[in-house]
């Protein structure tokens, strides 16, 4: 079976949304815009939308919250791994019935699948220190268990 076939319907909403993201970034766009014409945006377009729109309408806030576990400017990140770090940091922080290691895993691979060499490394690491700062019982109880 090949790997996109394995694909959950989440993870195809994240890189749509990485995508729609990262072409914002670069054109200043309607993201949604960029993500209705991808190929496979009717499959999972509720969580897609949820995702890209929840990143758009709160990137200054969201780019608060990623700064500070940052090792360099946020600026100077890629337009791949802010669109990733964006999606993160969405995810933490507003939709909290995904586990955090579940958000950063996908995080993970989409830095994997669309990143430099090692970003997906960078993007853990930011990400861990961010789920401790907005999760912190969760990220405490997951310790614990460990």
């Amino acid at each position: 079976m090949a790997k996109a076939d394995t694909k959950t319907g989440r993870r195809q909403s994240r890189e749509m949304a990485l995508q729609a993201l990262y072409a914002w970034q670069l054109s200043g766009g309607d993201p949604m815009e960029q993500a209705r014409a991808l190929e496979d945006f009717g499959k999972n377009s509720e969580f897609t939308e949820s995702i890209v729109r929840g990143v758009h309408d709160r990137a200054a806030e969201l780019q608060g919250l990623i700064t500070p576990h940052l090792d360099r400017a946020f600026a100077r990140l890629s337009p791949v791994e802010r669109a990733i770090l964006y999606i993160g940091a969405f995810e933490l922080a507003a939709h909290i019935e995904t586990p955090f290691k579940v958000v950063i895993n996908e995080a993970i691979e989409l830095g994997k699948s669309f990143g430099g060499t090692d970003g997906h490394r960078f993007v853990n690491g930011v990400l861990e220190k961010l789920a401790a700062a907005l999760r912190p019982e969760e990220v405490a109880q997951s310790r614990r268990i460990a």
